[in-house]
């Protein structure tokens, strides 16, 4: 438990950040936004309750709105987005077994089953941003068009963060 913790604290002192400093402008196009931190609550172990969870996904979501001035559109975005992250793990992972304090990961759920429940996570927290933001000005064309482009930048990033960040040591699910 100790380990995931600290790996956890070591992303978000990494991510939180970076996403303020370098990828908030990082805009291609003035539509598609990396929005990589989310990669913090698509790696939380699947063993962590709800409530954990969506209060480590309100947390991060919340400073991203502090370093950002994105008043609460990624704190509700991300408490959404860590509430949903178990059932869409089941959608590719079928069973339970041996889970305790496994994280997602390309290592421990395989290539083709993270990068779809990746690109699942990124797409539903990208539609969520973007929904909310929508609720000031409403243009279609630009809202699918944010959504598409920012999910395929993010999933992207994430998956090469997530290449990176590959261990040896974890045991596959």
């Amino acid at each position: 438990m100790s380990k995931t913790v600290v790996t956890l604290l070591l992303l978000y002192l990494v991510l939180m950040p970076a996403q303020a400093i370098f990828f908030n402008h990082l805009v291609l196009f003035n539509v598609a936004v990396p929005l990589v931190f989310i990669y913090l609550i698509i790696t939380l172990p699947v063993t962590f309750s709800a409530n954990l969870a969506m209060t480590i996904g309100f947390l991060t979501g919340l400073t991203v709105d502090i370093l950002s001035d994105t008043p609460g559109v990624n704190a509700l975005a991300c408490t959404i987005l860590a509430f949903v992250r178990r059932p869409v793990f089941h959608l590719y992972v079928a069973s339970d077994i041996d889970l305790a304090e496994q994280r997602p990961s390309l290592r421990t759920m395989g290539t083709a089953a993270f990068l779809k429940y990746a690109l699942t996570m990124v797409v539903i927290y990208c539609l969520m941003v973007f929904s909310i933001e929508a609720l000031q000005i409403f243009n279609l064309r630009l809202y699918l068009l944010r959504v598409a482009a920012s999910s395929v930048f993010t999933f992207i990033i994430i998956y090469a963060i997530a290449a990176l960040t590959r261990s040896r040591r974890e045991k596959r699910l």
